[in-house]
């Protein structure tokens, strides 16, 4: 679809300061770094191509453009399905404000935001052409598929003819929140990183654009039904099982429940209104449109719009224990009630989208959160804690979210582990995988409680070797996946299983659990069969319940400070005894237990949210029983039981298995909880055999309807 944009309009003064940050990260690019000559080539003009940096405030890509002066400045924004994949109706809609705002922004200076809709490939490439430009500034990502974008950008440009000469140059740019160095020396343990006391980077101030007098067509930012429009018809034979995601576990769980005539703790509403609040989970905002809000409805907990509102939002936040006559201060202080599920879960509630979207940049929201509590405390900050539980709040997401951005940069730029890593954004959260193997069944590899993909260290190449394509994740809460302040229960890592398999692989698996990953997977399958082709439980955690007529679930609680305290003690536990504790895990083959396996499990356990997701243990709940779950899937399930497992009574669970889930075939073998890394040649052989046996049945019948 062809480029459209549209007109502009009055100056602000000149920024102060500017300067630009120029690193080199990858081969035959110019990336941004702290560099203070302006950034020259060949051609006449530069384009600031904006994707998650939505503002013109602390936007080094943008300093760095004005930088050289006399060169027209052009700033874009392409509706690319690559880049919005995974973005529910709510976020599309508060994308739409982030752009509007962003426009506004820029034609008070006479400038304008372009707006193209299709591949950004496609319009990046006409739109250099058009105006000569010579730099493309952009962000660097992080997440794989928009890391690819990027390249693809880059691949045509490269290969592309330009009158002016050589091919433009894209320069990639971030901000930091620590002012580091080098990336590759940063320290992956929290612990350590903290010891270095790297010093804080300072925000920029907002750039002053020169006039766009270049003669363009500028079009509107669209509407949010044009917008899905256009996603919809985007959209490939793969992306059909988008609409899986709409509805959330708990609600298709009750369903099933009431559709099967089994009783619960927790009755399936019918009216409307919960089944807006409840079963609809990516529908965009709904209800009355609050005029001069920060949000978008009154329904919303989101801040919505740009740099000024959410900027006068956080500083609402900040001040929620003031009192206040100002409305919109107190319709935000009213939401902090609402968003407050746990101690210190509001912000990222408020402002998880605006930071995600980067109306705001960390850095900023950081620095503004500070210089509040400095005025607070007659300009120094207190070594015995922030003085309100907000500013606490604000602090501690903000340096999370930094800290597992850094950590997702750094697997990008420097070699780690044995397998690529790649990076997916679930729910604004950022998540770890592998994939391995060019052809074949997909199979998905989920570890258990307290473990990491690198868990399948001896299983993944050697099962894609036997022709499978193998993905293994790591989930949110564990290894270097995004640890975040929210309720962890085996419905939420349910649903983050179903968007894995629906964004990211595009086809069914077989599902492959160890302990809780195990239950996970069950849980997965029983809710959605159509995403697995079969399921593999490695000593899964779940029981059997004969004859089952009554299913409990669990309910979100609010944990208490003794529930925190506990986990703070249990983590204290584990860090000095998790060696000996592994090593009964693996009674057979102790020696598995090595160095690298015991210090990224030590390296996780300092991890910022580390102790909120060890709280979520004292609130477990796998009530739903795994032969109820078996019935809802259907489909073939194996069972490989260590039998030397010390957390699990294995023989009872074996006898269990075989009186009450006759179709589940079962696997012993003479190992403990993870037989899967601890006798891994066993376990894949085992694996590519049943997977061989399911994938030649389809095959056989195929051939017979021939």
């Amino acid at each position: 679809m062809a480029l459209f944009a549209l007109r502009l309009g009055p100056l602000l003064p000149a920024s102060p300061h500017r300067r630009r940050i120029l690193r080199n990260r990858c081969p035959g690019r110019i990336v941004a770094s702290n560099a203070t000559t302006p950034v020259r080539d060949g051609g006449a003009a530069a384009v600031v191509w904006f994707k998650h940096d939505l503002r013109i405030d602390d936007h080094p890509g943008l300093a760095a453009a004005v930088a050289e002066p006399r060169r027209p400045v052009v700033p874009l924004y392409v509706f690319d399905r690559r880049i919005l994949a995974g973005y529910s109706d709510k976020m599309l809609e508060l994308l739409l404000f982030a752009l509007k705002d962003l426009k506004m922004a820029l034609k008070s200076q006479d400038s304008d935001l372009l707006v193209g809709l299709g591949n950004a490939e496609d319009i990046v490439l006409k739109l250099v052409k058009e105006v000569q430009a010579g730099l493309i500034f952009t962000e660097e990502e992080v997440e794989y598929r928009l890391r690819n974008v990027v390249a693809n950008v880059e691949s045509s440009l490269s290969n592309g003819s330009f009158s002016w000469g050589s091919s433009p140059k894209i320069v990639a740019w971030s901000a930091p929140l620590y002012d580091y160095k080098n990336l590759k020396e940063v320290s992956t343990s929290h612990d350590q990183f903290l010891k270095t006391k790297l010093p804080m980077a300072t925000p920029l101030a907002a750039a002053t654009l020169p006039a766009l007098n270049l003669g363009l067509d500028t079009g509107s930012v669209p509407t949010l039904e044009e917008l899905k429009g256009f996603l919809k018809d985007s959209r490939t034979p793969e992306d059909n099982w988008v609409l899986l995601k709409n509805t959330s576990a708990r609600s298709i769980l009750k369903k099933m429940l009431s559709q099967k005539k089994i009783k619960s703790n927790t009755t399936l509403s019918t009216t409307s209104d919960d089944n807006i609040e409840d079963i609809t989970m990516d529908s965009g905002t709904s209800g009355r449109k609050i005029i001069n809000s920060m949000f978008a409805s009154e329904n919303s907990l989101e801040v919505r719009g740009g740099t000024d509102i959410t900027l006068d939002a956080l500083a609402a936040y900040l001040r929620y224990l003031e009192g206040t006559g100002n409305a919109s201060w107190q319709e935000l202080h009213d939401k902090v009630r609402l968003a407050e599920t746990r101690d210190g879960a509001s912000f990222y509630t408020l402002f998880g989208p605006a930071i995600q979207l980067g109306v705001i940049s960390r850095r900023k929201a950081y620095n503004d959160t500070i210089q509040y509590e400095k005025d607070r405390n007659a300009g120094f900050l207190s070594p015995f804690g922030y003085s309100t539980p907000t500013v606490k709040a604000a602090v501690d997401a903000i340096c999370l979210m930094e800290w597992y951005w850094l950590l997702a940069l750094k697997s990008q730029v420097s070699a780690e582990g044995n397998y690529p890593t790649r990076i997916w954004r679930w729910k604004g959260y950022l998540v770890q995988y592998t994939f391995v193997g060019n052809e074949g069944p997909a199979v998905l590899l989920v570890h258990g409680f307290g473990a990491f993909l690198e868990h399948f260290r001896d299983n993944i190449e050697n099962i894609a070797d036997m022709g499978h394509q193998v993905w293994a994740i790591t989930l949110v809460g564990f290894g270097k996946s995004e640890k975040p302040n929210v309720n962890y229960s085996e419905l939420f890592w349910s649903e983050l299983l179903r968007d894995f398999i629906v964004d990211v692989v595009r086809e069914p698996v077989h599902l492959v659990g160890n302990s809780i990953g195990g239950y996970i997977c069950a849980v997965a399958a029983g809710l959605w069969p159509s995403l697995a082709k079969s399921l593999v439980l490695l000593n899964s955690a779940g029981s059997i319940v004969p004859n089952y007529s009554f299913v409990p679930l669990s309910e979100e609680r609010r944990t208490s400070w003794l529930s925190r305290l506990q986990a703070q003690l249990l983590l204290l536990f584990l860090r000095s005894r998790v060696e000996g504790i592994l090593k009964e895990y693996y009674p057979t083959r102790t020696e598995r237990v090595d160095k690298p396996l015991v210090d990224q499990i030590i390296r996780a356990s300092y991890d910022p949210g580390a102790v909120t997701v060890l709280e979520s243990v004292f609130n477990f709940n796998l009530a739903i029983p795994l032969n109820f779950l078996f019935d809802s899937f259907g489909g073939k399930i194996l069972v490989i039981q260590g039998m030397k497992d010390p957390l699990t009574k294995s023989e009872a669970s074996v006898t269990m298995l075989r009186e009450h889930c006759s179709k589940v075939q079962i696997r012993e073998l003479n190992a403990g909880h993870a037989p899967h890394d601890e006798v891994p040649d066993e376990v894949n052989t085992l694996l590519c055999e049943w997977m061989k046996q399911i994938e030649v049945k389809p095959a056989l019948e195929k051939t017979k309807a021939i």
